[in-house]
């Protein structure tokens, strides 16, 4: 059985690289896309088990990206991480379907918990909303 994948996708390579890195350490297999436009033209839509996208980013957003992915019938489980973090945001992101809303920086276990819903919600398991504020 193949190895369900994360990709992470934030315009800051700092960020992006470290998510990647703890992911990579709790055993995750991961993939890097810089923007939102990437991540659609890379080809990993069927493979991507769980998405994990920063909130603002140049051109597409994360939540308009989620909202995208929604409009094109492909189902990702979706956290979102922001440094801007704000109700407004927290509440259409979480009403939208997004699985989780963390800010940056996040616990590595909040992290964990989250990828652990998706992945649960990926086998027919009932996603939980976790969030950090």
């Amino acid at each position: 059985m193949k190895e369900p994948m994360i990709v992470v996708v934030d315009d800051d390579d700092t960020a992006c690289e470290g998510t990647m890195d703890l992911l990579k350490a709790m055993g995750f297999v991961t993939r890097g896309c810089r923007s939102a436009e990437d991540f659609l033209r890379s080809g990993q839509l069927g493979n991507t088990a769980c998405l994990i996208s920063d909130m603002r980013m140049p051109g597409m957003t994360g939540l308009e990206l989620h909202s995208h992915l929604i409009q094109s019938g492909k189902t990702i489980p979706t956290i979102l991480v922001t440094a801007f973090p704000n109700d407004r945001d927290r509440s259409r992101a979480l009403k939208s379907g997004v699985l989780c809303y963390l800010v940056k920086p996040f616990n590595d276990d909040d992290l964990l918990r989250c990828v652990r819903s998706a992945l649960g919600s990926r086998r027919g398991g009932k996603p939980v909303g976790e969030r950090n504020e």
